[in-house]
């Protein structure tokens, strides 16, 4: 008799925003004359830009004649879009990154919950609390976990970190020593990111422990403080320990297009002396067939100079929105936090309300859609988030009628 990978019935529930989905989906269909408004998933809303617009036409005129027509794509990404990650994310950075070392996939949410595919099943993991669902779930799948306790909401064989007000939502170094430590800087949920000193810590601790950094910076384009790094590769030694996971959705709106990549550098070993590029490699050949010529056309025009300047625009816009909820949430006697490096805003629920109820409060009260903090983990409760990637004046509305309750 067939049998299914009992792990994946260890997972509590469904993913934390199908859950949002149904639950709005439940109210319009009670309420049809409401107009609800959604800051809660963190999709983008702007179009495309023109540069890349007038890339995927290009594209797409390419593949229909048979002299320019294109099949699979390399499985580690055309040459034309790798060189142009490695001289404009890292070079010009001062990162020593090589073009062989970005592997091009369909979106950072793959690379997140694939990446964890080349570590022994023993490795334990750390992951910041409040976290992205998608790197604890994807161990649970992978029976790295243990058993979930339903009280305290946390896995047995995972080690959490605590990120709260009270060390301003920077994990600390745990009791006991990780082989995996999963850091999202700008973050998400908190919106918060760490500066060069507290990251260059983080680099010498895995470097010093021999633990793997996965560093997800997703939300690198939103940073505006120089104190606060771009690249993990900026850190002195963490070509040795880490690997980093990027994103074309948030930066230039890709969230229907489906772009990203992750950087191995060579000199990243496990304790036998195993190149993990190899490894990767290896798996991106036999599970992923390239991400589509075409997306990977409107990936290069991102770095063109108009792509960069209509890049920044975009960011910008995004911004001017997290300044408006931070500002009109302040003004409103809420505790805010995030919202200068990120697209996101943490809010202290008021009077010391749950999270969830806090999410029904909003939509019953306000018809405005957030996400519950408890969904990113046990410290995340008593927390709410925003998300500024709405259109100007759906995030003002939503403010207008939050600060009205």
């Amino acid at each position: 008799m067939i049998k299914v990978n009992g792990n994946y019935l260890k997972l509590p529930g469904s993913y934390l925003f199908s859950t949002i989905a149904k639950r709005v989906s439940e109210y319009k269909a009670a309420n049809p004359d409401r107009q609800v408004i959604s800051l809660g998933i963190g999709d983008v809303t702007q179009p495309l830009s023109p540069s890349v617009i007038s890339s995927l036409h290009e594209a797409v005129d390419e593949m229909g004649k048979r002299e320019t027509f294109r099949g699979y794509a390399p499985d580690l990404g055309y040459d034309f879009l790798r060189k142009a990650i490695a001289k404009t994310d890292y070079k010009e950075r001062g990162c020593d990154i090589a073009e062989d070392e970005v592997f091009v996939s369909d979106g950072a949410k793959s690379d997140s919950g694939n990446i964890q595919e080349i570590f022994d099943a023993g490795c334990t993991i750390a992951v910041c609390d409040p976290v992205y669902p998608v790197y604890v779930d994807s161990n649970v799948m992978a029976g790295r976990t243990g058993t979930y306790d339903a009280k305290t909401e946390r896995w047995s064989n995972v080690i959490y970190m605590p990120c709260t007000a009270e060390n301003d939502f920077v994990p600390e170094f745990p009791k006991e020593t990780p082989d995996i430590i999963y850091i999202c800087s700008p973050n998400n949920p908190t919106g918060t990111a760490m500066d060069r000193a507290s990251l260059q810590k983080w680099v010498d601790y895995a470097n010093e422990h021999g633990s793997v950094i996965i560093y997800d910076a997703a939300y690198e384009a939103y940073i505006s403080e120089e104190s606060v790094p771009h690249s993990i590769y900026e850190m002195e030694g963490a070509r040795t320990c880490a690997i980093e996971i990027r994103s074309f959705s948030k930066n230039a709106g890709f969230t229907g297009v489906r772009l990203g990549f992750t950087v191995v550098p060579k000199d990243l070993k496990d304790s036998d002396g195993v190149a993990l590029h190899a490894l990767w490699a290896r798996r991106h050949g036999t599970k992923f067939n390239g991400a589509p010529y075409i997306q990977q056309r409107a990936g290069a025009a991102v770095y063109s100079p108009e792509g960069r300047a209509e890049t920044k625009a975009l960011v910008s816009y995004y911004m001017e929105n997290a300044k408006v909820i931070k500002d009109g949430l302040k003004d409103a006697g809420y505790t805010v936090y995030g919202g200068v490096n990120a697209p996101y805003i943490w809010l202290a629920t008021p009077e010391g309300m749950k999270s969830w109820d806090f999410f029904d409060r909003l939509l019953e009260g306000a018809n405005v859609v957030g996400t519950p903090g408890s969904g990113f983990g046990p410290s995340g409760e008593g927390y709410f988030r925003l998300t500024a990637f709405g259109t100007h004046e759906n995030t003002a509305e939503a403010i207008r009628r939050i600060r009205s309750l």
